[in-house]
């Protein structure tokens, strides 16, 4: 056990990650040059062509030290992203060490310092790594003091380091080596071994991977999982290279996976406990379900293809366990389902992956979160669709869900982001600054207002240079309204939004005048409005098309014209009366892209 390592590499987004992890398996020579492309470690295509890591990979390196020493590290690469931050945490609670990589041309942003904190909560041992030396633009000294001031270290302790050129792996490997210490662990105790993430093989089924800190995994083995309170047979286990490497066992502190022909991933969950059926173990501690915090309705555009939709979400769920969904009926989208997702990245991820690995294009409903409704009666109810809540003479009071924002900006912007976070309810709890050239804003605020389109908001009042990252705290009590919208009187439940009341009548009017560009006019007028209950708060009318009955009447007498309008206003009269208002796909997909 003393020469194994078990590490991870944590940053901001694009920070560098995965380039690094490459340098890093070339120098171990874990895979051959023929096979070395970029991003080695990232599977998707959407991987690599954003540049992002979606899921934690998890690789084992051999390494001949110097010393003449052969050690094995583990080496777990993480997602940079905050809404899959529970995937970091639990890798995190795998290692002994990380890797704390710093972009030298962009200096410390928002993800770099939470991840750090979920990694000192674990008493991980943090090599802090200056990537992306050998650009122009890197300012070594000054993201160095940046380093210093926020993990407290000696300059020399500080690594020097490129992705792309290979400046410095030498001196990382080392430093792992020397700094990170070796797992600790009794190999003759009872089975105790951590998932931290999970693969769906379409011949093996789901492969969890898994760090064991006490006893020893066989294969064969009967093993129970304790969360979901399972027992299965270990038909193959072994160690993570570039592919699986089977292996008769595997002892504590090291990372390995296992085969044990579960179908269904929601049977296995990142951060539950593995043990033995014979000699049971107490479980890990930190396990908690993932929690999805973005819902919104996703509907076929052909609703045909409501089966299909369903087998395609089936199997996207086998290799993404956060993704929730059940069906749900729209009067006005037909057959679709309810998902549950991690964040609007994750939201937009599913979307693509749908349409790529499946072609099913889809219509996505706005994203909006779960509230909790309170009634008079002294029932709390959880409120996951605006048509949900409960109608207002029943209801005492309705709880939002917020978050801590941390944004890390230049002291250029401060008033601009204040303007942005007071417009959607925020409330400034700290401003900190971490450099002469950086600040941190620490804001409380709800979370269905950064659904929509804050980052975005965000980015272009910065100009690219500020970095947000959150997390939730709790519910509190808001004066909370549901918006509908009506069309000739009829509500269209797919258009319908919870909204805090002082913002309700500017967001129906803009949904109102937004629909009064996007529908095609009628043979009858078609009136637009926004209601919160019987109220009507906004409205925008669609005049009829008319054809010209009076073109006949050349002369003569005004009676005769009339008689032609009357007859045909009648008729128009009618035909709003038995005329439906059908609103086409595409302006769907255009009023949910409102902002």
């Amino acid at each position: 056990m003393k020469n194994i390592r078990n590490f991870c590499v944590i940053a901001h987004i694009d920070h560098g990650k995965s380039t690094l992890s490459d340098r890093l398996l070339e120098f171990t020579q874990t895979i051959s040059e023929r096979e070395m492309k970029n991003q080695a470690l990232d599977d998707m295509d959407l991987e690599r062509e954003r540049g992002i890591t979606i899921k934690s990979k998890a690789i084992q390196l051999n390494y001949n030290h110097l010393n003449g020493e052969e050690y094995t590290f583990n080496l777990i690469d993480t997602p940079g992203h905050v809404d899959f931050s529970y995937e970091v945490s639990r890798s995190i609670a795998a290692c002994e060490g990380a890797l704390l990589l710093v972009d030298a041309s962009q200096g410390i942003q928002a993800q770099t310092i939470s991840n750090l904190y979920l990694a000192i909560d674990n008493d991980l041992e943090i090599i802090p790594i200056l990537n992306k030396v050998d650009m122009e633009s890197a300012m070594i000294e000054e993201v160095s003091d940046q380093i210093i001031d926020l993990i407290g270290c000696e300059r020399e302790e500080i690594i020097h380091a490129s992705g792309k050129t290979g400046i410095g792996i030498q001196d990382i490997m080392t430093a792992i080596v020397d700094r990170v210490p070796a797992p600790k662990g009794n190999p003759d105790a009872p089975l105790q071994a951590l998932i931290f993430d999970s693969v769906f093989n379409p011949y093996r089924g789901v492969i969890a991977y898994f760090r064991i800190l006490n006893g020893k995994m066989n294969k064969g083995d009967k093993i129970h999982f304790i969360n979901t309170d399972k027992s299965y047979g270990a038909e193959d286990v072994g160690v993570l290279g570039m592919d699986l490497i089977p292996k008769k066992s595997i002892s504590a502190g090291n990372v390995g996976y296992v085969v044990s022909g579960i179908k269904n991933s929601v049977e296995i969950k990142v951060g539950d406990t593995i043990t033995t059926v014979n000699n049971k173990a107490e479980g890990i501690q930190g396990f908690e379900d993932v929690k999805p915090m973005v819902f919104a309705g996703i509907f076929p555009i052909d609703n045909d293809d409501f089966e299909n939709l369903r087998e395609s979400l089936e199997k996207l769920q086998l290799n993404d366990a956060s993704l929730t969904f059940e069906p749900e009926t729209s009067a006005a989208l037909g057959f679709g389902f309810r998902c549950g997702f991690l964040g609007m990245l994750h939201l937009e991820i599913i979307q693509e992956r749908l349409s790529r690995e499946f072609d099913m294009e889809v219509i996505t409903t706005v994203p909006n979160v779960s509230y909790y409704a309170n009634l008079i009666k002294g029932e709390r109810i959880l409120v996951n669709t605006p048509s949900d809540l409960p109608e207002t003479t029943l209801l005492k009071s309705v709880e939002e869900p917020y978050i801590v924002a941390q944004i890390i900006t230049k002291p250029d912007y401060i008033g601009a982001i204040m303007n942005l976070c007071m417009e959607k309810r925020g409330i400034l709890k700290k401003q900190t600054y971490l450099t002469q050239e950086r600040v941190e804003l620490t804001f409380d605020m709800p979370l269905a207002e950064i659904v929509f389109d804050f980052y975005d908001n965000l980015k272009s009042i910065t100009r690219g240079y500020a970095s947000f990252d959150y997390h939730p705290i709790e519910y509190r009590e808001s004066n909370l309204v549901r918006l509908d919208i009506l069309l000739n009187g009829d509500a269209v439940d797919a258009l319908s939004a919870l909204v805090h009341r002082d913002k309700s009548a500017a967001f129906g009017r803009r949904i109102c005048k937004r629909l009064k560009e996007l529908l095609p006019r009628q043979q009858f007028m078609i009136a637009i409005q926004a209601a919160i209950g019987a109220k009507i708060i906004a409205r925008e009318t669609i005049s009829a098309l008319r054809k010209d009955v009076t073109a006949k009447c050349y002369g003569g007498d005004i009676t005769r014209k009339r008689k032609l309008l009357e007859k045909q206003k009648k008729g128009k009269k009618k035909m709003r009366q038995i005329g439906n208002v059908e609103v086409p796909q595409k302006a769907f997909i255009q009023v949910l892209k409102l902002e």
